[in-house]
């Protein structure tokens, strides 16, 4: 696999473009592991994916490609994110070695071994009495675009306490009850996305206009309504895991999306 920032080389189909090892151009190799008997690895350039790779991003490629390739894609991606964000050690500051296949720096000057991290990030689903969903929209996002609440567990916090502290402190809403619904990885930059519903006990919303403009409680019928005038645009089908809450209370799929 050829990578490139986010982008990756292509075939049409579609799916990843696999070159042999012999036909790989220079950049740093990043081990994948083994699937259906084929050794898989990543080649990490410099800049852009050559133009003749047909570079695509893997946010745009997600819903259409094989669920073992998004995995070695989301992989790739998420190392090579890392190893362009940590070229020095946080210790003493020398320039680290990549050790491992691209999956450990090594510190030469004081030994240290640093590996890839993983942020937990909780995101979530919140209905209220009525059984309407809550949804928001960030300051950057132009306008209709909307998403579930989300946001990073702070040190010393479970997660169900980082779901009802993210809701208050962005939209004002109290939340109860907290159960997991699913995970995924999310390697823009490094996170693992921790899905839950919540029950809101205090509906009210106040939004804190610094990482949430608007938000809003909607219903089903409103939701598709909405929809379909291209008024509410989602997080696309198949691709992230806010989808994925908004389609479980729904109970269909979502034709909204952003692209």
């Amino acid at each position: 696999m050829v990578l490139g920032g986010e982008h990756v080389g292509t075939v049409d189909g579609p799916g990843l473009a696999w070159l042999p090892a012999a036909e790989a151009p220079e950049g740093e190799w990043v081990w994948l592991g083994e699937q259906g008997g084929r050794r898989h690895a990543a080649v990490v350039v410099e800049g852009r994916v050559a133009p003749e790779l047909n570079p695509t991003s893997v946010r745009l490629l997600a819903p259409q490609l094989d669920p073992d390739e998004l995995s070695l894609a989301v992989h790739a991606v998420a190392i090579a994110r890392w190893l362009a964000a940590t070229p020095f050690c946080p210790r003493c500051g020398a320039r680290t070695e990549v050790q491992q296949s691209g999956h450990l720096r090594h510190c030469p000057e004081c030994g240290a071994s640093h590996f890839p991290r993983t942020d937990p990030a909780v995101i979530m689903l919140i209905t209220d009495d009525q059984d309407r969903a809550l949804l928001g929209r960030n300051p950057a996002w132009p306008e209709g675009r909307f998403s579930t609440l989300a946001g990073f567990v702070e040190p010393g916090e479970s997660l169900e306490d980082a779901v009802r502290r993210e809701v208050r402190e962005e939209v004002g809403v109290t939340v109860g009850e907290v159960t997991y619904g699913a995970s995924q990885p999310w390697p823009f930059p490094a996170s693992l996305m921790l899905g839950f519903f919540g029950k809101a006990t205090e509906a009210t919303i106040t939004v804190d206009r610094d990482e949430i403009a608007e938000a809003a409680w909607v219903t089903r019928e409103e939701l598709v309504r909405y929809g379909e005038a291209g008024t509410l645009l989602l997080p696309p089908s198949g691709v992230s895991i806010s989808s994925w809450l908004i389609e479980a209370w729904l109970g269909k799929d979502l034709t909204a999306s952003w692209y």
